[in-house]
């Protein structure tokens, strides 16, 4: 090979799609990296196989890896890849690995230049049309080349709306759509722009994607932000995107902030355009905005009963940290650990003023639909807000000790104890009242809420539900499958969990999702689950994806790419 070879090229040689499919990816051509083997382990192929983290990856080339010790010559000229689970710390040199051990018929459709990219040391994306030595790569270069994800978003129209959509970004930076059409559901009208997407945000009824030049593209409806053509102008360099129920707002390159869509959900931002400089981070409650700005104050804007009229505690908003939104409130924690907050309930009484005073060394707020829970350095918890919403916990204030982590659903919350028992309160058919299960709540590891029901997995891999029976809080008629249970992921009324063999178990509101029967036998190696106001899309191994409930009850979006992400390093020589 010589210098002169384009990285593209490089790209091609190097990846195989059956390679991808398992997880990785090799190049054929030794003169590609250095023959020098590495001396800094001594980590063999054998002992990385014994790795649970990395051994599904490795399984395919098992009978290809012949037991070298790292750092040993004897790995030979071919010594050229180092593969390892992002974050493992583990890697081994595969010699010898014949592309013709490889089952091409098993190959994915995907087009190794347009699915993969390729870093160099310093996490810049490498021109695919750069050669080597433009590119100045030396040998000993550790780079690395990252398989893109299947991401899935969907639109949740609230509780009682229409059906939502969902947009997956493919593995070439192509997106697909399906769902409601006027909501999100159709991208036709500008497919041909949704090229190299790098990301997309939702917001009720409509999708805004980021390109890989930093511009936007919308669809959707306008009413919730689906057109952006009065501001397109002014799209450019976009780091970020943050989305109300009906409205988006985009941090460019330089701090300043463009917003569009419905101007009663923040879709206009004029009254404190000359604020929004050196803009960090924004969040959103259901119809306004609030902005971080680089010396820890905060600007809002939207509507006033949101959470946009911060004018009575302007004064107070200073050294924010971070800003935890509710459906009309927002709750900034101070860098002093002490509290902030402001919003419609504020405005009626519903306030953080009674507890002020306790509200010292927060570490953690987390906010149902009207109240807020605050988690103090002592492990002890603070609430307030509407009590129907869990905005008083005082029942249960004696029990809320060492509490590590939070949920919420729309009225309740559910604290997860350090003896991993939980504590919950709240208004009871949302959750707040788990008497009925609380002999089981032992070993709790994690807890998912719906809109009115909680799904707490335990140490054992099993599920205790509880809340209303028809958003998900009855499990009963599947509990025998709920075995092994890795991760739940949650409608508004429904559950659908991931167990450790990749199939899935559903419960809840069938329209929300919760009967999965109609695609059941297809539901095998399932990777991660995304949910929608009421439907559930879950990506497979292969990088497909099978929705159901609401109007996708057998719905297979035509979706490809790699569904695992990969990280790579590569040793790079000159020649």
């Amino acid at each position: 090979m010589t210098s002169s070879m384009s990285i593209t090229k490089l790209m091609r040689r190097s990846v195989h799609p059956a390679g991808l499919k398992q997880g990785l990816g090799f190049t054929s051509t030794a003169s590609v990296v250095s023959n020098t083997v590495s001396q800094t382990s001594s980590t063999t192929a054998s002992e990385l196989m014994s790795n649970a983290e990395v051994k599904t990856g490795w399984q395919t080339v098992l009978n290809a890896v012949e037991n070298y010790n790292l750092g040993q010559p004897s790995c030979g000229p071919n010594a050229f890849l180092v593969l390892g689970s992002p974050g493992s710390g583990k890697s081994c040199f595969v010699g010898r690995l014949m592309m013709e051990m490889l089952d091409r018929k098993a190959s994915l459709e995907v087009n190794a230049d347009q699915s993969v990219e390729l870093l160099n040391s310093s996490g810049d994306v490498l021109d695919g049309s750069s050669s080597i030595k433009r590119a100045r790569l030396q040998n000993g270069d550790v780079l690395t080349l990252h398989v893109k994800q299947v991401a899935l978003a969907a639109t949740k129209r609230g509780i009682f709306g229409g059906c939502s959509a969902f947009a997956a970004v493919q593995g070439d930076g192509s997106v697909v759509t399906w769902g409601d059409i006027a909501h999100g559901g159709d991208s036709g009208a500008v497919e041909q722009q949704l090229q190299n997407v790098q990301q997309i945000q939702e917001s009720g009824g409509a999708f805004a994607a980021i390109l890989g030049d930093g511009s936007v593209v919308t669809w959707g409806s306008a009413s919730y932000g689906g057109d952006s053509r009065a501001v397109q102008e002014q799209l450019k360099n976009v780091q970020q995107i943050q989305a109300s129920g009906g409205a988006f707002a985009a941090i460019l390159g330089d701090g300043s902030v463009v917003t569009w869509g419905s101007a009663l959900c923040g879709g206009d931002s004029s009254s404190v355009q000359n604020q929004l400089r050196d803009v960090q981070q924004i969040q959103a409650s259901s119809g306004a905005f609030a902005a971080i700005l680089g010396d820890g104050s905060v600007v809002t804007w939207g509507d006033a009963n949101s959470g946009a009229d911060s004018s009575a505690v302007h004064a107070q908003l200073k050294n924010v940290q971070h800003i935890q939104p509710s459906n009309g409130d927002f709750a900034a924690l101070l860098d002093d650990g002490s509290v902030v907050a402001w919003g419609w309930r504020e405005s009626y009484g519903d306030n953080s003023g009674a507890v002020q005073q306790q509200l010292k060394n927060v570490q953690q707020i987390q906010a149902s639909g009207g109240a807020f829970a605050a988690i103090l350095g002592d492990g002890s918890v603070v609430t307030w807000g509407s009590a129907p919403y869990g905005g008083d916990s005082s029942a249960v204030q004696q029990q809320l000790k060492n509490v590590q982590q939070i949920q919420a659903s729309a009225h309740a919350f559910a604290a997860i104890l350090g003896d991993a028992s939980v504590v919950t309160w709240g208004y009871a058919n949302f959750g707040g009242d788990s008497s009925a299960v609380q002999h089981q709540l032992r070993d709790v590891q994690r807890i998912q809420a719906s809109y009115n029901a909680f799904a707490a997995i335990l140490g054992d891999g099993s599920v205790v539900t509880w809340g209303d029976a028809d958003g998900g809080g009855d499990s009963s008629a599947v509990r025998d499958q709920l075995r092994d249970v890795q991760r739940i992921q949650a409608s508004y009324h429904a559950f659908a969990s991931i167990l450790g063999d990749g199939s899935v178990v559903t419960w809840g509101d069938a329209h929300g999702g919760g009967d999965s029967s109609a695609v059941q036998d297809r539901l095998r190696d399932v990777q991660q689950i995304q949910a929608s106001r009421d439907a559930f899309a879950a990506i497979l191994g292969d990088g497909s994806v099978i929705t159901w409930g609401g109007s996708y009850q057998v719905a297979a979006a035509p979706v490809k790419g790699a569904a695992e992400d990969l990280a790579m390093a590569l040793r790079a020589s000159k020649s």
